[in-house]
């Protein structure tokens, strides 16, 4: 089990246990006129050592409501703008999961900025 303060840049298969501070839909859009619409929610996500942007999609949003705890298997990090978001592709996003310890708001790690640094052969 990870938790919010030890994730890094493009880390992959993560599984964490989370409470969703908040949720906001950024899109609904409708695919077209039989398929399921799809949608779009940035959820502030926190532990007992921080909190990141989650970007929940479809089904997801459904899961992600504020004030739910749910936990995330096959999470991965996304750098978006030079910060990092969770997201769920391949795995799961269950309702349910215990925090055994109070919610950390104060440790942003989305407000980290990383920035890509080539190391050349000499």
């Amino acid at each position: 089990m990870s938790s919010i303060i030890s994730l890094r840049p493009d880390q992959k298969n993560l599984t964490l246990t989370v409470k969703v501070v908040d949720a906001t839909t950024v899109m609904t859009r409708q695919r077209g006129p039989k398929a399921p619409a799809v949608k779009v929610a940035e959820c502030l996500v926190a532990d007992s050592t921080g909190v990141i942007v989650f970007v929940a999609r479809n089904e997801q949003v459904d899961v992600a409501q504020k004030g739910a705890t749910i936990t995330l298997k096959g999470a991965k990090v996304d750098m978006f703008r030079g910060s990092m978001r969770l997201s769920v592709d391949g795995g799961k996003v269950e309702a349910g999961g215990d925090l055994q310890e109070p919610i950390n708001t104060s440790n942003n790690m989305s407000l980290l900025e990383f920035e890509l640094v080539t190391v050349g052969a000499q």
